[in-house]
């Protein structure tokens, strides 16, 4: 009986326990429960916030999305509101400014309590919070220093080959590679310090001729990679994914823009600056310009203050028209008849086809 009756208390208290976590449960996703905002993007308080910025808040539970629009999500500037679209998708609502946003501005994104959840509960409270864009210049960042790396037009560490006729305006250089991986130019011999070629309207240097242009090429390929690591490494971008990697069409302003992923571009891109203007391009993944793509500059804008940072490898498309530094981490390749006016900066190869390279 004593172990029956044991048994029994045993039994009942652990039904009470199922019910009391069962009440618990049901109490947590009660129908009268107020959402609340778990996070924000940006950050309360944040700076440096780029200024194409998607503002985000993440709610505690679903929420109704006829009831988070322009009305019950405002961003301001001062006593101006912003012009932008929300969207709203697995609890997180989105705030995408129409306009790129003023460089080193506080904003204020607010989100009201007529924003309500499925079951028609207000937000608990008013949420508020303030973020600052990025403090830029006019003209953009500081320039990439090239050293002596922008002594050559192509600069490249295995090899650069043509087909086609290619015409190039500048020096070109290989190291630590031998001359005879600069093919289809027809060098001169003997070689001394340089080379000549008809193709070429300047010197051909590599790492196997005479003295000092070993030490010379090494200096410049050890310059080339810091360039390099310099624009990578630039922080606070003014921009960051503009078009998800597809700036076919658009006007660019100077500044530092930074892509997770690789950019293409499809059509023309117009950069608008005056002469001291700078832009910064860093590329994660691969640049892909399209057959008879165009960089245009306008205002006075130098393709020598361009520089496109590419981690994967840059192709250019037939007829493509380029301006810039290309830095590059592997291959730059140039299909039949694409013309850069800049320099190709590659640490792996650089191919041409029937390329015009002029420098800039």
């Amino acid at each position: 009986m004593t172990q029956r009756h044991h048994l029994t208390r045993f039994t009942i208290l652990l039904a009470s326990a199922a019910f009391l976590a069962a009440a618990c449960k049901d109490n947590s996703t009660s129908p009268n429960a107020a959402p609340s905002v778990l996070s924000t993007g940006p950050a309360n308080a944040a700076t440096g916030v780029p200024r194409n910025p998607s503002i985000t808040a993440i709610f505690s539970e679903p929420m109704n999305a006829t009831t988070l629009n322009a009305t019950t999500f405002v961003v301001m500037n001062g006593a101006t509101a912003v012009a932008g679209t929300v969207t709203y998708s697995g609890n997180t609502v989105t705030f995408v400014p129409t306009n790129t946003l003023a460089a080193n501005t506080l904003f204020t994104a607010t989100i009201s309590t007529d924003a309500t959840d499925v079951a028609g509960n207000h937000l608990a409270s008013v949420k508020t919070w303030h973020f600052t864009t990025v403090a830029t210049s006019a003209s953009g960042p500081a320039a990439v220093n090239l050293s002596t790396a922008g002594a050559y037009v192509i600069l490249s560490k295995s090899g650069i080959s043509t087909t086609g006729v290619t015409s190039v305006v500048g020096d070109i250089g290989v190291s630590p590679i031998t001359a005879a991986a600069i093919t289809g130019f027809a060098l001169s011999s003997p070689a001394t310090t340089f080379t000549t070629s008809s193709l070429v309207t300047g010197k051909v240097w590599a790492a196997n001729y005479a003295v000092p242009t070993p030490a010379n090429l090494t200096a410049a390929v050890l310059d080339m990679q810091t360039a390099y690591t310099n624009a990578a490494g630039r922080t606070l971008p003014d921009f960051t994914e503009l078009g998800a990697g597809n700036i076919t069409g658009k006007t660019l302003e100077p500044g530092l823009y930074k892509w997770g992923t690789g950019v293409s571009l499809s059509g023309a891109v117009t950069l608008n600056g005056d002469a001291n203007a700078v832009w910064i391009f860093q590329i994660a993944q691969n640049l892909t310009v399209g057959n008879g793509a165009s960089v245009n500059l306008t205002g006075g804008a130098l393709a020598s203050n361009v520089f496109w940072q590419v981690a994967g490898q840059a192709t250019l498309g037939t007829t493509a028209a380029f301006k810039g530094i290309i830095l590059s981490k592997t291959l730059i390749s140039f299909n039949t008849g694409a013309t850069l006016t800049g320099r190709a900066l590659a640490q792996t190869a650089v191919t041409l086809n029937a390329t015009t390279i002029t420098n800039p």
